[in-house]
């Protein structure tokens, strides 16, 4: 008697590890540090924290390979960007009290979970959520 076949289907957040891994590998190949990733805070998580040259910049990651609700940059909602921005302000109250430099805050968006193009979206947002 055979066993079924085994899903090897991934969840949700399976899918968002590996984006979040394929996002670090892609930001350290265009120079930036990695300081932390999955960062958590009540109210709040910033999927990746970097360094680029001198400015701290909290990214956050966006997978949806669908387009029936806009994609991945329809996903960083206002509500999302100010619990990005909360939990940006704990790291800064945190480990990255000694930061003294310019922060921004990043998006990256990717359709599928291998995305050779992801989109970078720096700049995507300021401290007080605002496009």
């Amino acid at each position: 008697m055979s066993m079924p076949p085994k899903d090897t289907t991934l969840t949700a957040p399976g899918k968002g590890r590996l984006a979040e891994n394929q996002a670090a590998a892609y930001l350290t190949a265009r120079g930036l540090a990695i300081l932390a990733r999955n960062y958590r805070v009540k109210g709040g998580e910033l999927d990746l924290v970097a360094m680029d040259g001198p400015t701290l910049v909290f990214v956050e990651v966006r997978l949806r390979s669908r387009m029936d609700f806009g994609g991945p940059e329809a996903s960083v909602t206002g509500a999302k960007r100010r619990r990005l921005s909360l939990a940006a302000r704990h790291w800064l109250a945190g480990p990255g009290a000694r930061h003294r430099g310019p922060c921004r805050f990043d998006c990256l968006l990717l359709r599928r979970v291998d995305d050779p193009a992801p989109e970078w979206l720096r700049h995507a947002f300021d401290e007080e959520g605002h496009e």
